[in-house]
């Protein structure tokens, strides 16, 4: 005997980015995100230039994008076990505010021309709020919006997550042609993290229940034996994590990539133009897997976006010169998060509530931080050979992978399973 699901409360197409945007709650959380990220990027931005202008080393830029990101691969997992065990609203708000005073802090070092070695503690320290926190956001976001409409509210978090990346760089660009400072830049990127923390302080956040005494370190593996066991859930994990670290270094080492590959000057408006273009493309990539691609099957548009991914990132390897790099870095952009969104949809529409914040622990360990050991790793190899092969290499484990992560077969009936 099946249960009929109770009607939606909108009239919109089920998965759909206008579904999702009609929960208040839903609206409000994103709304703060899309604030907050802005700011994000603008110091992303910032910061690894700076570093590349003054050093001109791009392992050392790698470095600088370890300190922030890196902390994501080792606590993430801790940091899912927290948000099960502590009141989700005041968890988020406290991680929320260490970086918030690490981005003044890190405003303070860059008005002093502070060490390297000053700026790469700071970044660690802002790195380990937001490793500590984003499982929680990841587990708490889906939570804001009918299961029925996961798909939309997956791709609008991956549209603001990449709109940011166009607005920041475009804000960063027009204040420092108005004359403002990095250290200044870096203090914006403090005020907007207030817009995440008042929207957490309206919206009613769901507790989806906590670890029972004693139990809740011991779930430190839990996600791994979620992945282990089920297909689809482990499939889209190990996908991300060799992308992320032989596809992605370039991500982080877009500076090096733009000043030693394309002649173009990481710290001049070129550069930031270039980045700007790249992210839009990543937003729009994001925002058709909730618009114009919203009824497909997200595990059939996992392969296609890896074949895309693959030959844009061969092509902007091959690049010399600034202009065809726009439409390119386009392309590729709209390529990668059409593939991130898509596993990420296929991830979340497969696990419950209560595996939530340990499987997107291991979500945030695979996309946001094997990329940083990527920079690690290819920084130096970039500073030796250049980015060209860097990114050929890239292009084809792409196209490798397209074998591995095919899902068009596998059974879906645990993505709607009763919570």
């Amino acid at each position: 005997m099946t249960t009929e699901a109770p009607p939606l409360p909108h009239s919109y197409t089920p998965g759909s980015a206008r579904a999702a945007l009609s929960y208040r709650d839903y609206r409000l959380v994103w709304s703060g995100m899309f604030a907050s990220n802005t700011g994000t990027w603008m110091q992303n931005l910032v910061l690894p230039a700076y570093i590349q202008s003054r050093t001109g080393s791009g392992g050392l830029v790698g470095l600088i994008v370890f300190a922030q990101l890196g902390p994501v691969l080792f606590l993430s997992i801790p940091g899912g076990v927290l948000a099960s065990r502590f009141p989700r609203r005041a968890w988020l708000v406290t991680m929320q505010s260490v970086q918030l005073v690490g981005s003044l802090v890190l405003a303070l070092l860059a008005s002093q021309e502070a060490s390297i070695t000053a700026l790469f503690m700071c970044n660690l320290a802002i790195g380990i709020g937001n490793a500590l926190g984003a499982p929680a956001f990841q587990a708490t976001v889906p939570m804001l919006v009918d299961r029925r409409d996961l798909p939309g509210a997956i791709a609008l978090n991956s549209t603001q997550l990449n709109g940011s990346r166009v607005v920041g760089p475009l804000i960063a660009a027009l204040l420092t042609l108005w004359g403002v400072t990095m250290a200044q830049i870096f203090v914006i990127n403090a005020v907007t993290y207030l817009f995440m923390v008042a929207a957490l302080f309206v919206v009613t956040i769901p507790e989806p229940g906590r670890a029972q005494p004693g139990q809740g370190w011991r779930q430190l593996t839990a996600g791994f034996s979620i992945a282990r066991t089920r297909r689809i859930v482990g499939r889209p994990l190990s996908t991300m994590f060799l992308f992320s670290f032989l596809c992605l270094p370039f991500i982080g080492l877009f500076p090096t990539v733009a000043d030693v590959g394309l002649g173009i000057d990481p710290s001049g408006p070129t550069y930031k133009w270039l980045y700007a273009t790249w992210g839009l493309g990543a937003m729009l990539g994001a925002l058709s897997a909730a618009t114009v691609l919203a009824r497909f099957d997200k595990r059939r548009l996992i392969r296609p976006a890896l074949i895309g991914f693959a030959v844009s990132l061969a092509v902007f390897g091959a690049l010399r010169s600034p202009a065809p790099a726009f439409p390119v870095g386009f392309l590729l952009g709209w390529f990668y998060f059409l593939l991130t969104t898509s596993l990420l949809t296929v991830l979340q529409q497969h696990i419950t509530d209560a595996e939530r914040p340990k499987v997107m622990a291991l979500w945030f360990m695979s996309f946001g931080g094997t990329v940083p050991l990527g920079n690690l790793a290819f920084g130096p190899v970039m500073d030796h050979i250049g980015p060209h092969w860097v990114l050929a290499a890239g292009a084809v484990f792409a196209l490798l992978l397209v074998g591995w992560c095919d899902l068009r077969g596998e059974d879906d009936s645990v993505g709607h399973a009763v919570e």
